[in-house]
């Protein structure tokens, strides 16, 4: 049986400051929310993220960069945000930018031990300054380096006490990559189940990558909605 926790604050407390965490979601969909709103209470500052992208301006990881608590931010896109423009263009905040299947891969290859691999996405791009570029096949492949992170923060539909976790539709996205890739895995579910109940020939993410879940309601806001007008 896992940690179950009965706190978010509890459950975040292993975040210290200079930190690294991995965030799972895309967007705003399937973002473990409130673990993120635990570490805006923490005060943990220094951190570096590593995330598809950082939330918009009042929501998501948006609020640890409104709170002055990442240094650093590791992901594939930056908009939808006007503080996170405003730090950068201030050089109040470090970004690394990666094609976006890379930062997934670099992710996956981070949980399944794989130091690194080659990519053609990049090549000839500021994204291969200073790092190896190698011909295979008269075709040039960019070397990226594996992620990992000392914190994973999830968020699943369906959570067992065990650790296997469901994942609904599109807010799968980076969440089974980030929980294989964090030193420690906690999972934020909307349901938590009794061991047996979840198919296991439907669990996305076997609980051996999951180290403590907490069950939670979710707001779940919309990133940005577009309402159909009537011809």
């Amino acid at each position: 049986m896992k940690k179950i926790y009965t706190s978010f604050d509890e459950a975040v407390k292993q975040i210290e400051d200079h930190s690294t965490i991995m965030v799972g979601g895309f967007g705003l969909v399937g973002i473990p929310e409130n673990l993120i709103l635990a570490i805006v209470e923490s005060g943990a500052k220094h951190l570096t993220v590593i995330s598809n992208n950082c939330g918009v301006d009042d929501w998501g990881l948006g609020l640890l960069l409104e709170n002055k608590q990442i240094d650093k931010m590791i992901g594939s896109y930056v908009g939808e945000n006007k503080e996170f423009e405003r730090q950068v263009l201030a050089g109040e905040l470090e970004v690394e930018l990666t094609p976006q299947g890379s930062l997934a891969e670099r992710i996956r290859a981070g949980g399944a031990g794989i130091p690194a691999f080659y990519t053609p996405a990049g090549v000839g791009t500021p994204i291969a300054e200073g790092k190896e570029v190698r011909e295979f096949d008269g075709t040039e492949y960019l070397l990226q380096t594996a992620l990992t992170a000392d914190v994973s923060l999830v968020r699943a539909a369906k959570g067992d006490r065990f650790g296997n976790l469901v994942y609904n539709k599109t807010a799968r996205n980076f969440n089974p990559e980030i929980a294989a890739a964090g030193k420690v895995t906690i999972a934020e579910v909307e349901e938590l189940v009794e061991a047996g109940e979840l198919d296991g020939d439907q669990i996305h993410t076997p609980g051996i990558y999951v180290q403590g879940l907490i069950e939670g309601e979710q707001e779940k806001r919309i990133e940005r909605l577009t309402i159909r007008q009537k011809a």
